[in-house]
């Protein structure tokens, strides 16, 4: 069965399963030599300030908790969950919507829903917002990866349609602005994708315009920049990466390193949706197959016994509110994993149980879901109402994949 994200086009896929011959093999320094070979990062290159009004709040008084949301995995029960969430997402921030990185996150999460539940009002929005910005990217800032994450659901709509029926402009400013970043040589003073958060903005694009065109120089690209931000950020000793170069010596109250849970969500939310596009016979997916089982594994380990995980992944007793958006994309690839037999389900499978369960109790009577860290760079601290779109968007994301996981027929 397709993953369930692409239930809308699989068939209209099979035009392009062609093999995509790549890639560089998979490079990870130890972590000392790969620190001293990333140069620091540059103030020019922090990004610029997102809207964040429009990203979400946390009210002092959000009213009750939900009653009645099963943590059973059954497929009504998930989708009802899904469906109140999303529902309460979509009445507030649909008046909201931009191009930001923030939103391109919650609109992943939007289709994942609407191919869950078969509600349409989730896709007819984002499709509608794509159409008011003529499937244009923010375009001031390149090369910079926050500005492509858009592009993601532009090319997930466009895959949607029967081929017959696909409009060449859904696509052609995204093609333009990967043509573009693609003949960009490295720059030796800083790495392209100097934080971790990029590996989810920017990898998927490419990997889903290699399916489109059938050119593997977007998958080959992409492979050499990964490779690149693996080898400066990756952990091999905790399996975990650093959000950046900043924290390479940072450390946890209790003297452990400093690896942030959103940044470790963004890059196994970024395994998943380039597994989901990468043929199976394709050279480069062994290695994001071993980072999946090697960052699960150790995910599983450190997870709290509420089933979430904190904002600071190895000091979570520095940290009083589990944080829900790194939980949620931790939720998803782990269940990802199960569904594609990446991970053993016997051992991951109480794992998942227990992460929705947790979510679950963090859900408003009226679908605002809370304890999600507002936008940062590191572990932090928030009140237990503090909602924000990206958080939703991992979280309608788990969803699925759990739903797959209970056997939802899509």
């Amino acid at each position: 069965m397709p993953p369930l994200s692409r239930t809308f086009h699989a068939l209209s896929r099979i035009a392009f399963t062609a093999t995509l011959a790549l890639s560089l093999p998979l490079f990870t320094l130890p972590s000392a030599l790969a620190q001293a070979t990333q140069q620091p990062t540059p103030a020019a290159a922090a990004p610029s300030p997102v809207k964040r009004a429009a990203v979400g709040d946390a009210p002092d008084d959000p009213g009750p908790l939900a009653h009645g949301l099963s943590p059973k995995l059954k497929s009504p029960t998930i989708r009802d969950a899904m469906k109140k969430v999303a529902d309460w997402q979509l009445r507030v921030a649909e008046p909201k919507f931009n191009s930001q990185w923030t939103f391109a996150a919650l609109y992943d999460g939007f289709l994942a829903a609407s191919a869950t539940t078969g509600d349409p009002a989730y896709r007819d929005a984002v499709f509608h917002y794509a159409e008011q910005q003529q499937w244009k990217l923010i375009g001031n800032r390149f090369p910079h990866a926050d500005d492509m994450a858009l592009a993601k659901a532009y090319l997930e709509i466009y895959l949607s349609e029967p081929p017959a029926e696909r409009k060449p402009e859904q696509i052609a400013d995204t093609k333009a602005i990967l043509d573009r970043l693609i003949a960009r040589p490295d720059d030796p003073a800083k790495n392209l994708w100097w934080w971790a958060d990029a590996l989810y903005m920017a990898p998927p694009v490419l990997v889903r315009m290699a399916q489109i065109t059938g050119d593997h120089k977007y998958i080959d690209f992409m492979n050499h920049e990964w490779d690149i931000t693996t080898a400066s950020l990756y952990n091999p000793t905790e399996h975990l990466y650093f959000r950046d170069d900043r924290y390479f010596k940072q450390t946890e109250a209790n003297g452990k390193p400093l690896f942030w849970s959103r940044g470790n969500g963004w890059v196994v939310g970024a395994l998943v949706m380039m597994l989901q596009d990468l043929p199976a016979n394709d050279p480069s997916r062994p290695k994001f197959v071993a980072k999946l089982q090697e960052m699960a594994a150790a995910l599983a380990a450190i997870q709290s016994p509420d089933g979430l995980w904190r904002s600071g992944l190895l000091d979570p007793d520095s940290y009083d509110l589990p944080e829900i958006s790194g939980s949620a994309f931790f939720t998803y690839a782990i269940a990802y994993g199960i569904n594609e037999h990446i991970l053993d389900r016997k051992k991951y499978e109480p794992v998942v149980e227990k992460s929705w369960a947790g979510m679950l109790t963090h859900i408003y009577a009226d679908g605002r879901l809370g304890s999600i860290q507002p936008i940062d760079g590191q572990p932090g601290k928030f009140k237990p109402s503090a909602s924000y779109v990206y958080g939703v968007g991992g979280f309608l994301l788990a969803g699925s994949e759990l739903d797959r996981m209970a056997g939802g027929k899509h």
